[in-house]
């Protein structure tokens, strides 16, 4: 098994409870933002379903994750999971085990980073359409690369002082993104705007067909609509951080599941209900900026663009947290080098932090959110099949028998996680390559592959840092060895 790591000057700080890490885990409803637009274009009003069906797997896979979320409470959720289950102890050079476990938390990484790339450029997008006098001076990427280099270098700021007043931050703006996403998912219901034959009337495409070609956009579009729908797994990220895991980490789980289900269906609803397909598909990008402007007028229009690009802050906020966790973790288990693991006085993974900021900036030179979602959702699918199959693992090794389970999933979840892991991998990640190469080109499906196949010659570098740090323990002479050689010296 991994390592067991003494509380040291690298380790995180217990110091929030449920509440906050959901406050800022509720940044995952504004994931439906970039696809709002981009399900309805393959499978029309039926996104609606899609979108239920999406949450209610999240349900079924975070059931698992609460599980191993209290069993080992040390570890930084999914990513820590898959490294602590495969890591098992291997004689050779190198451990395949922990080379599997540090690859799925690497892909985890991947899933989650680029939310800042990907928001960045929407709130770029939005500040050169809503401001005339910005659209004259720069160009959508200088102000996606501006608005970048700002939100990064603030909440750095602020997460240096430590997750609690991530989590402060995170109350706020958890409000402010709330608030608009909720009204215009109930508004337009409320006020009748809504004509649901816009949505009974188009519930799949005209010319669907049950063939391969649309099977394999189905499985696509499950796992786009899984990066979004899914990814409030993100609450059991901070384990090592919660002052009581067992109970913590499940209520911060579910209450982010239930407010998702909710929104997720709502909002997609009301944004085909209000425009129809055709509506939605004219404005793939922000449909529900028609939508308010029908319900609301022009004013409300523009206080809730401003409103959605504050909830935007929360979303980045949500997955620098997440992925400078993940590092975290690899670095402590091995699996990254060292120096992405040091943390502050505070608590906080400064270093990960930089780096993820870094990568980020390089991102948003893709100048294309779906582009950058396409390779984004291969990585986090990966993670998230190879997680739940180390789940089955956990549950069926007889070396994990004895372990406390404070949370216990149903009977026999096993197979649960099994369905999904295989769900995942190899069939959403398929489906995903397959709609990035329709939509897009192949340019997503590169970037991914190659950003995951990085990680061996970057795990052989930890693997040779380990080795170098174990034998130079070794080598160091103990004080009594010395001074019973001096005393030989004539």
């Amino acid at each position: 098994m991994s390592e067991k790591h003494p509380h040291g000057d690298d380790d995180l700080k217990r110091s929030i409870n449920w509440k906050q890490g959901m406050a800022i885990a509720l940044g995952v409803p504004l994931l439906i933002l970039p696809s709002l637009g981009y399900l309805p274009l393959y499978v029309s009003a039926a996104a609606i379903l899609i979108w239920g069906l999406s949450v209610l797997q999240g349900f079924m896979q975070n059931t698992a994750y609460a599980e191993m979320a209290t069993t080992f409470p040390k570890v930084s959720g999914v990513p820590g999971f898959a490294q602590h289950i495969y890591a098992e102890k291997q004689d050779g050079r190198y451990n395949k085990g922990k080379l599997l476990g540090g690859f799925t938390a690497w892909s985890y990484w991947f899933g989650w980073n680029p939310i800042l790339a990907i928001f960045s450029i929407l709130v770029g997008g939005y500040l050169h359409g809503l401001f005339p006098v910005l659209g004259e001076t720069f160009t959508e990427y200088q102000l996606s690369l501006m608005s970048g280099a700002v939100i990064f270098t603030g909440l750095f700021v602020v997460n240096w002082f430590g997750l609690k007043d991530g989590a402060i931050l995170g109350y706020i703006l958890a409000t402010i993104s709330l608030i608009p996403l909720v009204i215009l998912a109930v508004a337009p219901f409320a006020t009748g705007h809504v004509e649901l034959s816009n949505i009974t009337g188009s519930w799949w495409p005209t010319d669907w067909a049950w063939d391969l070609h649309h099977v394999l956009i189905l499985f696509g579009v499950f796992g786009i609509a899984h990066w979004s729908a899914c990814a409030w797994e993100t609450a059991a990220m901070y384990g090592p951080e919660y002052k009581n895991p067992a109970k913590d980490a499940p209520k911060a789980l579910f209450a982010c599941g239930v407010i998702c289900f909710f929104l997720f269906v709502l909002l997609q609803s009301s944004v085909i209900g209000v425009l129809g397909v055709e509506g939605v598909l004219a404005e793939p990008v922000s449909p529900l900026i028609p939508v308010a402007q029908a319900v609301f007028g022009q004013a409300g229009t523009m206080i809730t663009i401003i409103l959605l690009m504050a909830a935007m802050v929360l979303i980045i906020q949500t997955a620098y947290l997440g992925a400078s966790r993940a590092m975290h973790s690899m670095a402590r288990e091995g699996n990254l080098p060292k120096v992405f693991g040091q943390t502050n006085s505070h608590g906080t993974p400064f270093i990960a932090l930089l780096t993820i900021a870094a990568f980020n900036l390089v991102l948003i030179s893709m100048g294309n959110a779906s582009a950058v979602l396409g390779a984004s959702a291969i990585g986090y699918t990966i993670a998230h099949g190879l997680s739940l199959l180390a789940y089955v693992k956990s549950k069926k090794d007889p070396s994990f028998a004895d372990l406390k389970r404070p949370f216990m999933a149903p009977k026999n979840w096993k197979y649960v996680g099994l369905f999904f892991g295989l769900f995942n991998v190899p069939l959403c990640v398929i489906g995903v390559v397959y709609l990035n190469s329709l939509e897009i080109g192949w340019a997503p499906t590169w970037v991914a592959f190659a950003v995951l196949a990085a990680y061996i010659p970057i795990w052989l570098y930890s693997q040779h840092e380990s080795r170098r740090s174990k034998n130079k323990a070794v080598a160091v002479p103990s004080p009594v060895r010395d001074a019973a050689d001096l005393e030989k010296v004539p």
